[in-house]
This record gives C-alpha cells, sequence and structure tokens, in this order.
C-alpha cells in the first residue's frame, strides 16, 4: 500500500525548476498546487487529475485553504473508473460536510453504474437498482414498481418494448414515486424521464464497432435522471417528484424490430421507423407519456440522445433544448451555480415539421441534407408532451461519459448533471 501524499494549495508561483507556469511542485511536506490565476476549481480539478496521472492514490488534503468546492474539485479530478483511489480532508463544518457526502453517495453511484458492463447491467437490473437505491434513501417515502417484457405491451407502453424485444434479456420501466407529503393525493411537483438503453447496438442499422465501444454508457440519462434525484433527497427537498426510467438493450434477431415498422403510442401517435438506432427517442416517449399523464410543473428527460448535440458541444457541456424560455434561463442558472457545463441548442416549430412519413404521423429521424440532428431529436420529443411550450426540458447529456481521459476527467463516467437537476428539483416553480 502506498504512503499517503499530503496535498496543500497556495497562490504562490512554483520554483523555476518545476517549469514555467507549473500546475504542481513537490516538497519535503507533500504536494503543493499553485493557484495563480481566477480559474480557481477548474485549475485544483486538473491537478487531481495530474496526481492520479502521476500514480498519487492516497491523498489527503492539507492545509486550512481547502472548503466544499475545492475539496469536491480535487476529488472529481483525482476519480477514476478503477478502486483503489484515496482522498481524505480536514474536517468541514456539518452543513458542508454533509452535502459533500451527500454529492459523493449520489456521484458514485451514477459513475459506478455506468461504468459497468452491459453484461452486468442490463434492463431489468438497471431498473431496480434505480428503485432499490432510491429507496434505501427515503424507506418510508419511496415507493416504485418495474414493469417488464410482455407486461409493458399490457400497459401500452409500446416503444421501450419494440426496442427492447429483440434482446434476449428482456425491457423494462421503472416508475418511482418520491412522496414525502405523507398525502396519497398531492400533486407532482416534478418528473425525471431516464434513457436507459443499458447497450446500444444500432440494431440492424448497426453502428460500427467503434462506435459500438463505449455503448454500454448509453444509459447515462438515466443514471443521471437518478442521481440527479438522490441528491435532491439529501437536500431535504420535501417536494412530491416520480422517476421513470424506460430501459432496454438495442440488439439484433429475429424478434428486432425493423426499418418500416411503425408504431402506435398511447397518446395515439404513430412513428415509422427509418433508422434503429434512433431508439432512445423511440423509449423517451412512454416515459414521456406517463410524466405528462401526471400533470407535473416540471417534467425532465435526460438522455445521451445522439452523436449531434456531442459533437456540438464536445464532453463538457450538457445540451439544453426547450420551448420554455423562462425555465430553460433557470436550468442555465442552477449549472452556473453548481459550477457544471450545460449549453442551450436550439428547438423552434419548424423542427417539428422536419421528420415527415408518408405512413405514420411522423418518422423518428429527419429527411433531408443537413438536417440539425440534436434539434429534430429533441422535437421529435416534443409529440409525447401533453403542454411542451411549458414546463418541459430535455437534456442531451454528451458529458455523462467520457472515451478518453482529459486533463480534468479520468476514462469513463463523468456524474456531472447531478447537482444540477438537483438544483432545479428544489425551486419553486
Amino acid at each position: 500500500m502506498s504512503a499517503t501524499m499530503s496535498v496543500f494549495l497556495t497562490e504562490e508561483t512554483a520554483a523555476a525548476q518545476w517549469g514555467e507556469n507549473a500546475l504542481i511542485s513537490f516538497t519535503a511536506e507533500g504536494v503543493q498546487i499553485h493557484i495563480t490565476n481566477d480559474d480557481v476549481l477548474n485549475t485544483i480539478q486538473r491537478a487531481g487529475r495530474l496526481l492520479d496521472g502521476q500514480g498519487i492514490k492516497q491523498v489527503s488534503l492539507s492545509g486550512e485553504d481547502w472548503d466544499l468546492e475545492t475539496i469536491w474539485s480535487f476529488i472529481q479530478g483525482h476519480r477514476n473508473a478503477k478502486a483503489g483511489n484515496q482522498v481524505s480532508w480536514t474536517s468541514l463544518e456539518d452543513a458542508d460536510e454533509a452535502e459533500l457526502q451527500a454529492r459523493l453517495t449520489a456521484t458514485n453511484w451514477v459513475r459506478d453504474i455506468i461504468n459497468q458492463s452491459a453484461e452486468v447491467v442490463n434492463p431489468s437490473h438497471l431498473a431496480n437498482r434505480a428503485g432499490e437505491f432510491i429507496k434505501s434513501l427515503a424507506p418510508d417515502q419511496v415507493t416504485y414498481k418495474v414493469i417488464k417484457g410482455n407486461d409493458l405491451l399490457d400497459e401500452g407502453w409500446v416503444g421501450i418494448h419494440t426496442v427492447g424485444r429483440g434482446s434476449e434479456r428482456s425491457p423494462a420501466m421503472l416508475i418511482l414515486d418520491y412522496n414525502p407529503t405523507g398525502d396519497a393525493e398531492a400533486p407532482v411537483f416534478a418528473c425525471l424521464v431516464g434513457k436507459g438503453i443499458t447497450f446500444d447496438s444500432g440494431g440492424y442499422s448497426m453502428k460500427p464497432s467503434a462506435g459500438m465501444a463505449s455503448m454500454k454508457a448509453d444509459m447515462g440519462g438515466s443514471a443521471m435522471a437518478t442521481g440527479g434525484l438522490a441528491l435532491a433527497i439529501a437536500r431535504g427537498v420535501e417536494k412530491r417528484i416520480k422517476l421513470v426510467l424506460c430501459c432496454a438493450e438495442n440488439m439484433v434477431s429475429g424478434r428486432a424490430f425493423k426499418l418500416g415498422d411503425i408504431i402506435t403510442y398511447k397518446n395515439g401517435k404513430t412513428v415509422e421507423i427509418l433508422n434503429t438506432d434512433a431508439e432512445g427517442r423511440l423509449v423517451l416517449a412512454d416515459g414521456l407519456i406517463y410524466a405528462s399523464a401526471q400533470k407535473p410543473s416540471l417534467i425532465i428527460d435526460c438522455a445521451t440522445l445522439t452523436g449531434a448535440a456531442k459533437n456540438a458541444l464536445g464532453n463538457d457541456y450538457h445540451a439544453l433544448f426547450s420551448f420554455d424560455h423562462g425555465m430553460a434561463q433557470r436550468a442555465l442558472i442552477a449549472a452556473s451555480e453548481e459550477h457544471e457545463g450545460l449549453w442551450p441548442l436550439p428547438l423552434g416549430e419548424h423542427h417539428r415539421r422536419m421528420m415527415p412519413s408518408g405512413f405514420a404521423d411522423l418518422a423518428n429521424i429527419s429527411s433531408g441534407d443537413f438536417m440539425p440532428g440534436a434539434s429534430t431529436a429533441a422535437a421529435f420529443l416534443s409529440y409525447f408532451v401533453e403542454d411542451y411550450k411549458q414546463g418541459w426540458l430535455h437534456l442531451d447529456c454528451s458529458g455523462t461519459y467520457r472515451k478518453s481521459a482529459s486533463d480534468k476527467w479520468g476514462v469513463g463516467a463523468t456524474g456531472m448533471g447531478v447537482r444540477t437537476l438537483a438544483n432545479l428539483l428544489a425551486q419553486d416553480i
């Protein structure tokens, strides 16, 4: 077992032998992180990443300069997908220590379940683990059920069933009710809806091998939604919130859905399948129909939905889409307050007309040259939100998972977005 390294913060520039603008230096007491600009939190996160990359796994954050946010930033950078890293710190005030532990509980769960292989995390497994995790935080205030296999058809959830029927592992839908009010008739404040594709081969519109390598993480939206609710509960939210996870494997078999198939949804909308790799929106449609029926003030869906969003924003921002500009502004402010990346992309009425079908109400992809794929995917979802112009946010979660490490993040899941969701759930809307 390696010795624990003490890490200190300093505003002094590193000595010349460590190089110009050195981020860290070493002394007899341990490591110094040199804060020489206003970008304090990112600088500390980068230092945490650098120390992990140098094989320094056991760390003690020492000195009097550490606080909640600087500790959190270091941990974010120092964590990686493998076990073994340990960070300790001097005592914080009770409220800050509780907040830090709540963040760790929520994001550790999110990162762990995204990083695990699809062989472990199948649709039913994801739904049940999410349900048990939330219930463990508030046993007397949480109820949930998991609908699986052909039972989905009995309840009208045809999108999840269609996408998942090609796999030997049954599709599943989690419906969880967090109700701290004690009133069974209390109104639902918010619904969180998560895309839970536990592996995405692309179906008959098959992905190339390189594009499939990270598709165990295509359930990142479900994980993020679950983590957001978990952190909100830990922060003491007292509103009724429902969590809906739409879980399936998108595989190829004689039972798998095909191009040209038509799905008739519970709200009467018909959808022609023109690309089986545009499956996330098909499962989310069921979740959004359920959420709309609850008449909440706020619906947020979270999904690793499009490569277009990732091409536009990279891994450092989740993409935000909404017809409700006031609500979108609240989300951007929440992300800023929580030091997380969120950026708006366009969504307008004209995007809703870009998915024509000769056989159904709409197709599951846009057609034509230079189509804005992330915007049309969001527009597709709007057909399944009863009042899509008010109180609905769609998050295309580009930052949930990284295929390779950066100067701030290790490879794998990040946990980014959990804090923003918890912030939004605490607001009065």
